[in-house]
């Protein structure tokens, strides 16, 4: 028989049961939904051998700590998130883009602290960009954000399991979710690169071109917005108005709004003349809601997070969804069709991009 091989920060009697455990996919996802080291769905054994020919894909030493990952902070080694990989079902090639993810998620701007303990639906959504989402196979044409593709539900999974599994955020514990949301499960996809006008979303985020990059942002969950306009300020008055919503982290905070556009708005918006930059100010200018809106306990929280900002907060007083312009961040993927997408945050958070190292 196989050996079973996890240590995900457990006793020694933990980790001596798990280490004589068959290799047998009934007897150890029972094991494992007893323990609760998974997510609901079945897992991958992750042997010994399994784990070798993740760790192969890595220059990085197995005990090297990638995270400690909040908020029970148990360190994220390479090894750990090899075993987490694994029992996800990754191809083996896909560890360093697991192991950027779980890098980029630990940057103090990331805030994972409060994204694993909130009451809040937020998941992490990882975007893969550059030559490693080819090279993957990771889908940002037809239905990049649901079922069907390896690749995107493998690595967003594997984030999730060491996310709960070092992070000891198990829902009912230190995962507070009152409702939570399918995102958690898994939430991967990349960019249409070359449905894109403008430049790639790691290229405007300071990477070279021929980089591969992993980007995680804390995402409340999306919203599909169906518009036919073929008229650039029409299409631009249709997504703003869709942004404002009274009982938003964004509107409270000052958030980080992420917008999907399909390959067909986003040429009707390039087609117009508009960069990206002049996409954003429009979108921020238009996107402005009256605190009015607010209900008055929700009022008083955007005072005490936002005054600073904005100044003397009123009935009349219009408030930016983000900071600046530049906060609302714009990906193109997806296939044909006249449906975009807006994925509110969680405020609290600002997303963050981590390059992928190959094993050369």
């Amino acid at each position: 028989m196989s050996s079973s091989r996890v240590e995900q920060g457990r006793s020694a009697e933990e980790r001596a049961a798990l280490f004589e455990a068959p290799d047998d996919s009934d007897a150890i996802n029972r094991l494992y939904r007893e323990r609760r080291w998974g997510d609901g769905l079945p897992i991958v054994p992750p042997t010994v051998e399994r784990v070798g020919r993740m760790l192969a894909h890595t220059r990085r030493p197995p005990g090297d700590i990638v995270a400690r990952v909040a908020p029970g902070f148990g360190a994220a080694t390479v090894e750990r998130i090899a075993i987490n990989s694994v029992m996800a079902g990754c191809d083996p090639e896909a560890l360093p883009a697991v192991i950027a993810a779980i890098e980029a998620a630990d940057a103090a701007q990331f805030n994972l602290q409060g994204i694993q303990a909130t009451t809040n639906s937020v998941a992490v959504w990882v975007i893969i960009n550059g030559p490693a989402a080819r090279q993957l196979g990771v889908n940002g044409t037809f239905n990049c954000l649901g079922q069907g593709t390896w690749a995107n539900a493998t690595i967003g999974r594997a984030v999730r399991l060491v996310l709960q599994n070092c992070g000891g955020a198990l829902p009912g514990e230190m995962d507070r979710a009152t409702h939570g949301q399918p995102g958690k499960y898994t939430f991967c996809c990349t960019e249409n690169e070359e449905a894109n006008p403008w430049e790639p979303l790691h290229v405007e985020r300071g990477f070279p071109r021929d980089s591969s990059t992993a980007t995680v942002v804390g995402a409340e969950g999306t919203m599909n917005m169906n518009t036919h306009a073929k008229d650039a300020p029409q299409l631009l008055r249709a997504f703003a108005e869709t942004l404002q919503h009274p009982p938003s982290n964004e509107y409270t905070h000052g958030g980080e709004p992420w917008l999907i556009l399909s390959p067909e708005h986003a040429e009707i918006l390039k087609s117009a003349g508009l960069t990206k930059a002049e996409v954003k100010r429009q979108l921020w200018e238009l996107s402005k809601m009256p605190a009015r809106r607010m209900t008055d306990k929700d009022l008083m929280r955007v005072h005490d997070s936002r005054s600073k900002e904005l100044g003397t907060i009123g009935p009349d007083t219009l408030l930016p969804i983000s900071p600046r312009p530049e906060d609302i961040w714009i990906v193109v993927a997806g296939g044909p069709g006249t449906h975009s997408v807006y994925v509110p945050c969680f405020g609290n958070s600002r997303a963050v991009t981590r390059e992928i190292a190959d094993k050369k």
